[in-house]
């Protein structure tokens, strides 16, 4: 069957041993680090990768996350950066990402024009941003409480330390909205003055097949985590694979008709090399997540308790802005659409953008359509 995928691409008129070396030497670089900056130690290597380039390559591999950045904290497997600004005006209140624990945070910054930070940057908001590492071996007994009642208020208040500001807007992207959204039910008298969320799920009963993979009828969650203690991340890359198994075969058999076009090709290889970046989890956060969110379907009954303190999403009374994607496939829109129906907030929005669960965040569809919506709506907040 892959023989004849193969005999159907059509090849240019160069010919097909040099269109086949070309494909080759492109896939098998990998990322050239940035220009070093020793001489600013907080600033980190923007750049993915640290590894030398394939001596066979014949263009260097896209630098990912690039725009220049300060790391502010660091606390185990959480890393808190500070985005340089680009405008010489910024608004009051700064805006604070929170990505998602099981990708890195790049995808916010994929490329120069197709990146969310510089687009909020060149418009004048404070970026800071929440990223995650893998988790070592010591931090399996990591929770939910750990990230919602620890790690973000101890980042919030870091952010406050560094720009001198009291408030602060979160913007957190698929399972880093739910923590954020976690975190300002928990914290209701909080610094919270935005909450923008990006394909965020509530309804866990509504997440296709993930509800149907994970029901507790079939799926052991305390004997998976008991063996293997934090969750593998081959198993969170092959669980978002087998939603649409056919997809990398139809992206590579794209890749072949389209390798003679550098931007296609650019353009593959940087939502590739983000796609298989998959982090794992925590042991005990992972089992959480599957008994609390998605078996008793906790966030969505308001029956979420953490630390003692209920999670009600009812005492979520800041200003409330959801983007969700027309066409995701991994959070569907009856899983999302809950969250600014149960808010407590009276100022609260939800946008449905054209786009898939990651183009919503990343690529030149987010600076279009996403980015340009968002600022709309958080200028006047975050001038107040």
């Amino acid at each position: 069957m892959a023989v004849l995928l193969v005999l159907r691409v059509s090849l240019p008129k160069e010919g097909s041993r040099r269109c086949l070396r070309r494909l080759i030497d492109r896939n098998m670089q990998t990322s050239v680090p940035c220009r070093s900056a020793a001489n600013k130690p907080r600033l980190e290597d923007n750049s993915v990768s640290q590894q030398p380039p394939d001596r066979r390559a014949t263009s260097a591999a896209p630098a990912l996350g690039a725009t220049p950045k300060d790391l502010l904290h660091k606390r185990g497997t959480l890393k808190l950066y500070h985005y340089r600004p680009l405008a010489e005006e910024l608004y009051r209140v700064p805006a604070v990402m929170v990505m998602a624990t099981t990708n890195r945070g790049y995808i916010f910054d994929l490329a120069p024009g197709q990146s969310l930070v510089e687009f909020l940057l060149k418009q004048g908001y404070d970026v800071y941003l929440i990223d995650w590492s893998p988790p070592r071996a010591d931090e399996k007994r990591l929770r939910l409480e750990d990230y919602t009642l620890e790690f973000i208020p101890d980042c919030v208040r870091q952010v406050a330390e560094d720009c001198g500001e009291d408030e602060v807007t979160i913007l957190g992207y698929c399972m880093g909205g739910v923590l954020s959204v976690i975190y300002a039910a928990l914290h209701p008298e909080g610094p919270l003055k935005n909450l923008v969320c990006f394909t965020t799920p509530i309804d866990w009963t509504r997440m296709g097949l993930f509800t149907r993979w994970a029901h507790r009828d079939f799926f052991d969650v305390d004997r998976l985590v008991d063996a293997l203690g934090n969750v593998p991340s081959e198993l969170i890359f092959t669980s978002f694979e087998m939603l649409r198994p056919a997809t990398r075969s139809a992206g590579q058999i794209k890749l072949w008709e389209n390798m003679w076009n550098d931007e296609f090709v650019k353009s593959h290889r940087m939502f590739e090399r983000w796609s298989t970046d998959t982090l794992p989890l925590a042991c005990e956060y992972f089992r959480q997540t599957i008994k609390e969110l998605m078996w008793r379907n906790g966030l969505f009954e308001n029956e979420l308790t953490l630390g003692g303190r209920r999670a009600n999403l009812g005492n979520i009374r800041a200003p409330v802005l959801h983007a969700v994607a027309e066409h995701d496939h991994i959070v569907p829109y009856d899983a999302a659409k809950p969250l600014v129906e149960r808010v407590g907030s009276t100022d609260k929005q939800e946008l449905v953008l054209k786009g898939g669960h990651v183009s919503v965040v990343a690529g030149g569809n987010a600076v279009k359509n996403s980015a340009v919506s968002q600022g709309r709506c958080l200028a006047p907040w975050s001038l107040a």
